[in-house]
């Protein structure tokens, strides 16, 4: 058979197409890691000046560039781009309508202590991620408020901070507005070419992220530390305490009513932001200087800030999705699915969902934990991968969600999420005395969710329990289907 002619041609054979990718990594680990950069730009900027240095190992330089625009008009970055800018808007209002002081009234009202205080923790964070889609941005706003708390309640601070992390990860792998979520869902496909709903992949990821929650807090509960509560721990607890944030559930409610129901996360998003906009005006949560105000020049507000959070990831995205035209232009990504998918391993659906997971994993733990781009990154592969398995875009896309966002996230050299918040506890600790130092290196055993819940999906990997596989007309069936299997 005569070998397939492709465009785009590179000096020293196809695999010097993976270059760019591999300066994007250095990148990555050298901003996250050493410089103490943790922006999305950084990685848009690694993704330019990797570009620019592949192009001049092409054969061509004009085709390189213009493998990269393919990649770049493609549907999948356009779709991603649009989904983030939307639901950017939609997390940043959640902030703007204190959803987080809403759960520390609840905290406070409860007397929360010791390891009563991480599971609280962990429970308030997963609910306030899985509303804004920002992991970052909640343990950024909780670190500083339940800390303080926590240190003069008693509480083991090392699993306090890994239930604030695994919360917040929870959120990140479920929450229909998260990029993580969003990413991981559309770089899968059908057979047909379309590809698989927000709402029906968050739906199927549920069982498995609530049986990991549940083990999360018995653990949280046994090793959370033991205490009682202090004067000063209520006075902070009072402090940031707003009832009124609670109403800001109902435009989250809302918003997965009509993901789930309609499939359509632009509709989802849309109506959500319009719901929670009116909530919090009427109930005096939101002013209209938080929607959108500009004085002397400069806009602020919920709708620009919302923008402005999204443009690094969505350049990222960008740059990563050019890198993929080009491995698709010159055959690269032909090569590594056709190993992949013809080994021993990638014929049999257990096989598949190893390589799903180990490969999502693995590109995760290399550019610093940074999930959403590496479900990007990984996501076309595993769905070719997934689709010679005949496993469902449910299923793959479940599997990537879970392995971009937890066990890398557990590593405390290069994951930006731990340095992120060290970052923050630093900040905690110069201001309060009383709390003792944290060391990065303890908080990867107090991070439980990050734990359960890859052991769920290996258990289910080795067990085969609720593997889904695609039916002759996109359906989830419980058993591979003969065409999928030619």
């Amino acid at each position: 058979m005569e070998e397939k002619k492709y465009a785009l041609e590179f000096r020293g054979g196809k695999a010097m197409s993976l270059l760019p990718v591999l300066i994007l990594i250095v990148f990555a680990v050298y901003f996250f890691g050493f410089a103490g950069v943790y922006d999305t730009l950084a990685l848009a900027l690694g993704g330019v000046v990797a570009l620019i240095i592949g192009s001049f190992f092409a054969k061509s330089i004009p085709s390189f560039w213009n493998a990269a625009i393919h990649g770049m008009a493609d549907e999948l970055g356009n779709i991603l781009a649009l989904i983030l800018l939307v639901v950017g808007i939609f997390g940043k209002m959640m902030t703007h309508g204190h959803i987080a002081q809403g759960f520390i009234w609840i905290g406070d009202l409860l007397n929360v202590t010791g390891s009563t205080i991480c599971v609280f923790s962990f429970i308030a964070t997963a609910i306030i991620a899985t509303a804004t889609g920002s992991s970052i941005g909640t343990i950024l706003t909780m670190v500083p408020i339940i800390l303080p708390v926590g240190a003069v309640t008693g509480a083991n601070m090392p699993v306090l901070v890994g239930a604030l992390l695994s919360g917040a990860l929870f959120g990140d792998s479920i929450g229909p507005v998260s990029d993580v979520t969003i990413a991981a869902s559309q770089t899968q496909e059908f057979r047909d070419g379309s590809r698989p709903s927000i709402g029906g992949v968050v739906r199927a990821r549920v069982k498995y992220s609530l049986i990991a929650a549940v083990l999360a807090i018995i653990l949280f509960a046994i090793f959370g530390g033991t205490g009682g509560a202090t004067a000063e721990s209520q006075a902070l607890m009072a402090e940031y305490s707003d009832p009124k944030g609670l109403l800001m559930l109902i435009p989250m409610i809302v918003l997965l009513i009509v993901a789930f129901v309609t499939k359509n996360i632009f509709m989802a998003a849309t109506i959500g932001t319009i719901v929670g906009t009116a909530v919090g005006l009427v109930f005096g949560i939101l002013t209209p200087a938080d929607i959108l105000y500009v004085q002397d020049g400069a806009m602020s507000g919920f709708v620009i800030e919302g923008i402005n959070n999204m443009i690094g990831t969505i350049l990222a995205v960008y740059m990563i999705v050019a890198m993929i035209g080009i491995l698709k232009e010159c055959g690269m990504m032909d090569s590594l699915v056709v190993k992949l998918t013809t080994s021993k391993v990638g014929k049999s659906p257990m096989g598949a969902d190893f390589i799903i997971a180990l490969g999502t994993a693995i590109t995760s733990l290399l550019i610093g934990s940074m999930n959403g781009p590496a479900c990007l990154m990984y996501g076309p592969i595993a769905n070719e991968v997934g689709k010679g398995a005949g496993l469902h875009p449910y299923r793959r896309a479940n599997l990537v969600a879970c392995f971009s966002s937890t066990l890398p996230t557990m590593n405390p050299f290069s994951s930006v999420f731990i340095i992120l918040t060290m970052g923050g506890v630093s900040s905690v600790l110069a201001e309060y005395s009383f709390i003792d130092p944290i060391s990065p290196m303890s908080l990867p055993g107090g991070m439980f969710y990050c734990m359960t819940f890859p052991l769920v999906f290996i258990i289910s990997i080795l067990t085969g329990w609720s593997r889904e596989y695609e039916g002759e007309n996109g359906e989830v069936v419980k058993k591979k289907a003969l065409k999928s299997a030619k």
